[in-house]
């Protein structure tokens, strides 16, 4: 059953920010690669997320690490479907994270509730059609081009509204496709595409994204930028030493209330909205 919003009734009727807890199927992600490249261990992680609070567990089996290349079809799908079978069947909510449709599709016939494609639906140009046919959330990311070049795709005139602008370009094109409104949520696309400093703007701004009346993905967990922030004597703080700082960003956004936080670590983030959210209710 769904809530107007196009959202799950259990999760759009929540006055808080939601927490989704990331799981990489992949060898080669940047936090987590590797970990839970073996089935039975991203189940009992997913589970564990699951218990520790997370509303969502996104699983996606293709790394968009910065110079990463793609795989196959087959090999993404043999990767993530085993996942998705065991979690649907816990009664857990899942997104598939994915650029292809075909692989969002076999994911939403197993069960999935949500689809989180970082390129927005740019690099397979039957995404936007199949959503279409959907009645779950699509969530769609500024995306400028394959993860392989991103770094190299960083010029902005203004990087708050050339983001707004690029995204609700896609926002537009998702909608002419036959995308309902009320279906789409955004992600500014922290870290993709964009200097380390480029990513704080975004961040303090985000006010120039929720003029636009969309849910807000924020996805900042562990990234390169915090590790930036945090280094000492030159050298940027350990991928798993930025979950203070993951937990910040976090605390920002259910003040805000953003839609959703996506994290590594679903504890410390669901904990901290937790927080904020019963402050917000104190008199």
């Amino acid at each position: 059953m769904l809530h107007p919003s196009g959202l799950p009734v259990s999760l759009s009727s929540l006055d808080r920010t939601l927490v989704m807890g990331v799981i990489n199927v992949t060898p080669d992600s940047f936090s987590d690669g590797g970990r839970f490249i073996d089935a039975n261990v991203a189940i009992a992680h997913g589970r564990k997320m699951s218990e520790q609070g997370a509303d969502i567990i996104d699983i996606g089996g293709e790394s968009t690490r910065p110079g990463s290349e793609r795989i196959s079809e087959q090999e993404e799908l043999d990767r993530v479907l085993p996942v998705i079978e065991a979690l649907i069947s816990d009664g857990i909510v899942v997104s598939i994270d994915t650029m292809r449709a075909s692989v969002a599709k076999t994911a939403v016939t197993a069960g999935a509730r949500m689809i989180n494609d970082i390129s927005g639906g740019k690099v397979d140009p039957q995404m936007l059609p199949y959503v279409a046919t959907l009645d779950i959330p699509f969530i769609l990311m500024h995306w400028r081009g394959p993860s392989n070049i991103m770094n190299s795709l960083t010029d902005y005139d203004d990087v708050v509204l050339d983001v707004r602008n690029e995204i609700m370009d896609q926002v537009a094109s998702a909608e002419a496709a036959g995308v309902h409104r009320s279906r789409i949520a955004i992600d500014p696309g922290i870290g993709f595409a964009k200097t380390v400093d480029q990513n704080w703007p975004i961040l303090k701004h985000l006010d120039v994204l929720e003029a636009e009346g969309l849910p807000i993905l924020m996805g900042a967990s562990r990234k390169k930028f915090l590790g930036e922030l945090l280094a000492r004597n030159g050298e940027p703080r350990e991928m798993d030493d930025r979950e203070a700082a993951t937990t910040a960003i976090s605390v920002l956004m259910a003040q805000r209330k953003t839609w959703c936080v996506r994290v590594h670590d679903a504890r410390s983030s669901r904990d901290a909205v937790e927080v904020v959210q019963r402050m917000a209710e104190t008199k």
